[in-house]
């Protein structure tokens, strides 16, 4: 099993993860701007700046995965070739630290935040409100869905890391 093959795959995993993050803060972004433009209604007009705001959210946190994940690819092999049992149980470390925040953020917070904004939608009248409840439920549906499909990869990652310690 070639450990830096597998270590360089999850940080391009983590790289395709931030370009997810930014493309739909892009998303975002255009539809706040749509939004700002083009809106006939109140409740239209209202969703302009939490789509924004969710827009800047979503580009701050691809670009604070792809940098340190670029970064990581390039220090990988020569991290692996200094001391191969210490880079393994290092990222078996990092692994196990990554899945207990998804544990933690991704399958518990952020649906129970879906669910109190969905829940407070009927009972907030004003058109700002329901607009920035609504963006909130979108937007922590995109952090779900990218952090799930990156949870399983980890996943994946971290057996391959088990089993490279049990061979080393």
């Amino acid at each position: 099993m070639d450990i830096v093959k597998a270590a360089s795959e999850w940080a391009r995993f983590e790289m395709l993860s931030a370009v997810a993050f930014i493309s739909f803060g892009l998303t975002f972004g255009l539809a706040g701007m749509g939004f700002r433009q083009l809106a006939a209604t109140d409740l239209a007009r209202a969703f302009a700046v939490p789509m924004l705001v969710a827009a800047v959210l979503l580009l701050v946190l691809g670009g604070g995965l792809f940098f340190p994940a670029q970064a990581r690819l390039a220090a990988v092999p020569s991290a692996f070739g200094a001391d191969p049992a210490g880079f393994i149980a290092a990222e078996i470390i990092r692994a196990d630290k990554v899945l207990n925040d998804y544990r933690i953020a991704v399958f518990r917070v952020f649906p129970a935040l879906i669910a109190l904004c969905a829940l407070a939608v009927p009972f907030l009248d004003g058109p700002y409100w329901r607009a920035s409840l609504m963006t909130a439920i979108a937007f922590f549906t995109v952090l779900i869905l990218v952090d799930s499909n990156a949870n399983a990869r980890l996943q994946d990652y971290r057996q391959q890391l088990i089993m490279a310690e049990g061979a080393t």
